[in-house]
């Protein structure tokens, strides 16, 4: 009795528990509906307005939404942060959210420009280029970008950022 239970299969195997050797029956009607039912899965939903393509649109983007939180754990490495007041659990819900969006639109741009780089990789690449700046002993100030590689230039191209130049920093970096 306690095998059929664990495997779930009560409603179709029915156990006599009040005979004296183990006996059982096949509910016939349960069988035909596991069958029926067999590979399927059962979208439940409390929402009756829903038509069912839109139950199904909605519970594959679900998919989506956990990638993203993956994609912030483990790429973007956004950890547990504990916060107890109601406005920085918004800011800190919003940091995440735009990192999110953020690493999804460099990640549509770079495949659309079929670069072949994950946004970890560019990012990494990308992390190479430095601002310096040098204070010389006559009290001037010369400063510049770490010259590029082809590759950051490309890079560059394919998110949509301009190249910078010697008075900007890549802030986004």
């Amino acid at each position: 009795y306690h095998e059929v239970c664990e495997a779930h299969l009560a409603r179709i195997v029915r156990v006599d528990l009040k005979s004296e050797l183990f006996s059982y029956s096949i509910d016939e009607q349960a069988l035909t509906h596991a069958q029926l039912m067999d590979g399927k899965l059962l979208l439940v939903t409390n929402a009756a307005d829903l038509a069912p393509a839109q139950v199904i649109e909605r519970y594959k983007s679900l998919a989506d939404i956990e990638r993203g939180f993956r994609v912030l754990k483990s790429e973007i490495e956004i950890g547990p942060v504990y916060h107890r007041l109601p406005d920085r659990i918004r800011a800190h819900a919003m940091i995440c959210f735009m990192a999110l969006i953020l690493y999804r639109v460099m990640r549509s741009r770079l495949a659309a420009s079929q670069t072949g780089l994950s946004p970890e990789r560019a990012l990494a690449l990308l992390r190479r280029i430095q601002h310096h700046r040098a204070k010389l002993p006559d009290d001037k100030t010369i400063e510049g970008v770490s010259s590029m590689t082809a590759e950051q230039v490309d890079i560059l191209s394919a998110i949509g950022a301009s190249k910078p130049d010697k008075n900007r920093q890549l802030t986004f970096l």
